[in-house]
């Protein structure tokens, strides 16, 4: 198979919890980032509210000229903003799997439902054009969809308190196994940059099935939710272990990685880790991964 790179990568983050540039921008808790090549032009996900509108147009950023959104998974607070975005930009693909519209719930701080906050025929009706992807798929060259991840390690157990309502009047539950979590591959002539939405696959997964699906084996940089914070000790240490070896040049997690755990990242991977608040914008591949905003 023909591998095809791309040799420059700018990714924006529009929606993350914080704010990180004094433009009015909107924090929310979410996650919305905009991935640009010389040949595609793609949002990744929509943060909780309707903000990724406002917060474009802040940055600089053209919504209507976006070729492609891809969804992470079915949390509120990565579609939430779908309605809003929809309007802005009209007709375009929605590549997300099968899954998305499951009935996704938590049982923290109570029981409530955190999944799609729209229906699938009023997004069909505000142009979504959806495009559901269980297998890997490039999009773009050099982009790739990932697809349903295959969970292989034992210690990546996820969240326990995500589940799936069974019989929601009876109270029956079962952990959800979130199969409509997928990333980005970005394939760059420096390696491998992997785009996580909240990594409910688990980011060891989700980064051994980008080395797969490529045939690209050099990581060269990490951006997006890992849900480190909210799994146990060893979940969290191993991973951090594994990402350690990698020798990553850039890591800029964010979102569900907690505080704490992105404290710990930043004083490992010390320069080579970047805060990535909404506001941040990051050229890739570059030996400084550097940081501008618009």
């Amino acid at each position: 198979m023909e591998v095809l790179d791309v040799d420059r990568l700018k990714i924006t983050v529009l929606v993350e919890n914080t704010v990180g540039v004094p433009l009015e921008l909107v924090g929310e808790w979410g996650l919305a980032l905009l991935m640009e090549t010389p040949d595609a032009k793609i949002l990744f996900d929509t943060g909780a509210q309707g903000h990724v509108v406002t917060n474009a147009a802040l940055l600089g950023v053209d919504l209507p000229t976006v070729d492609a959104l891809v969804l992470s998974h079915g949390h509120y607070d990565h579609t939430g903003g779908l309605k809003a975005f929809l309007q802005a930009r009209g007709r375009l693909p929605v590549y997300a799997h099968p899954h998305l519209f499951d009935s996704h719930c938590s049982t923290v701080p109570r029981r409530r439902y955190i999944g799609v906050p729209f229906r699938w025929l009023e997004l069909e009706s505000l142009g979504a054009d959806f495009v559901w992807v269980s297998e890997p798929r490039e999009i773009a060259p050099g982009l790739w969809v990932s697809g349903e991840v295959p969970r292989r390690t034992a210690f990546e157990k996820g969240d326990a308190r995500l589940v799936v309502w069974e019989d929601p009047q009876n109270g029956t539950a079962q952990p959800d196994p979130l199969r409509d979590d997928m990333s980005l591959y970005a394939v760059t002539p420096a390696g491998l940059v992997v785009i996580l939405g909240c990594a409910h696959a688990g980011v060891v997964n989700i980064i051994e099935h980008a080395r797969e699906v490529t045939g690209v084996d050099k990581v060269y940089g990490i951006i997006g939710g890992t849900h480190l914070g909210p799994v146990d000790e060893e979940q969290r240490r191993t991973t951090i272990d594994y990402l350690h070896k990698l020798n990553l040049r850039f890591l800029a997690a964010n979102h569900c990685t907690g505080l704490p755990t992105m404290a710990t990242l930043a004083q490992i991977f010390g320069p080579r880790f970047k805060y990535a608040p909404a506001g941040a914008a990051f050229e890739l591949p570059s030996p400084s991964a550097v940081v501008s905003t618009v």
